[in-house]
């Protein structure tokens, strides 16, 4: 097996006057990165770290093999990057700064809500203008549960589900995507006017989804999820087997990301999230949240989803899903604070709240000039 290297954003300052410039800002966002780990693994195993600042890249570099230098400069530029805005629709969504991607789920056993949504359409409609009016980038509708357990949904259901809701959303003047693996779904949620997709398979359910979304022209989310590929292929928490769970989806991300680009869509239209809590135990979700900044090595926007996932429960006396507000703000924040550009979130007054605050000591940081000689 071939030698594989990684960069990943150790450290991260304030701002970059406090460093004399020698930081990298992360993907166009609102981070900045000091110290740098470059892992090589063989076989899965690390056999050898070193930590770098940007001012010792070069010399590192001289260092390693032809393809070993090529993916690591490739890494290095995907770092600083800087992401063009979501033209979603009418809507224009920057990625400078966190945006707060809405979650509704119109599903009769979603964890987090109980399949009300369903139940109660106008409590639907209610819920995605009151996500708008708090200040949502996105309002991200889906019509199948991807619980560990879930059972699979009929296309056709799906449809009916998601396509009212999508609809209703878009009048009002939202951006939506349609959360979806299934291609006929993806066809009649556009059709309602839905602006982007969001497929927890990574476009693996049907092979005909690549073709379909690079047809449509828009955006797309390929997220990280263990279980096999093909429509027979329901349980996406199937098989996850981690070395190194961190690099391990760095890796199926870059390959998910490469087949999407090889089947025509193109590059600056997708977005990638590593999958938190899909096919991954509680040490393992520590240790990807833990890794998140490494992600901006791979040269797309970033989507973390950990809204009151099982994880915090888990870490909270098994806190039912509803009471998982400060939790998931907790991890909200440590997405802001690794660069990540969009937070899919069920609470999304709070979260825009959080994002806001934490907006505003980036702000303040960047114009505090107090540490600088005169």
């Amino acid at each position: 097996m071939t030698d594989q290297i990684y960069i990943q954003p150790l450290t991260m300052v304030s701002s970059p006057q406090s460093v004399e410039g020698q930081c990298v800002r992360l993907g166009g966002s609102m981070v900045w990165a000091r110290e740098f780990a470059v892992s090589i693994r063989r076989d899965g195993k690390v056999i050898e770290r070193s930590v770098i600042t940007p001012g010792d890249f070069d010399a590192m570099i001289e260092g390693l093999p032809d393809d070993l230098a090529a993916e690591a400069g490739a890494q290095w530029a995907n770092l600083s990057a800087v992401h063009a805005p979501l033209q979603l629709g009418q809507r224009t969504v920057r990625l400078d700064q966190p945006q707060i991607m809405g979650i509704l789920n119109v599903t009769p056993d979603s964890f987090s809500d109980g399949g009300k949504f369903l139940d109660d359409p106008e409590e639907a409609r209610a819920h995605a203008a009151a996500m708008h009016e708090a200040g949502a980038g996105v309002i991200d509708i889906g019509g199948e549960s991807t619980r560990p357990g879930a059972a699979a949904v009929w296309e056709g259901d799906e449809i009916k589900r998601v396509v009212p809701a999508i609809e209703h959303a878009v009048a009002m003047g939202a951006a939506v995507s349609v959360d979806t693996r299934r291609p006929g779904v993806m066809e009649a949620g556009i059709a309602a006017g839905a602006h982007l997709v969001n497929d927890v398979s990574a476009l693996r359910h049907d092979p005909r989804s690549v073709e379909f979304v690079a047809a449509s022209g828009l955006p797309v989310i390929l997220m990280h999820a263990p279980g096999p590929s093909g429509e027979k292929a329901e349980d996406l928490h199937q098989g996850g087997s981690y070395d190194h769970v961190g690099f391990d989806v760095f890796d199926w991300l870059k390959d998910a990301r490469d087949r999407a680009v090889e089947g025509g869509i193109a590059r600056e239209r997708i977005v990638l999230d590593p999958g938190v809590g899909f096919g991954k135990n509680l040490a393992q979700n520590l240790a990807l949240l833990n890794a998140l900044p490494l992600f901006h090595a791979l040269g797309q926007p970033l989507l973390l989803g950990a809204s009151r996932k099982r994880m915090i429960g888990a870490l909270s006396n098994e806190v039912p899903a509803h009471k998982r507000l400060g939790g998931s703000i907790a991890l909200a924040q440590l997405g802001m604070d690794a660069g990540f550009h969009l937070l899919r979130v069920h609470d999304v007054e709070a979260s825009v709240q959080a994002r806001n605050v934490w907006r505003g000591l980036r702000d303040a940081a960047l114009t505090d000039f107090s540490g600088l000689p005169v």
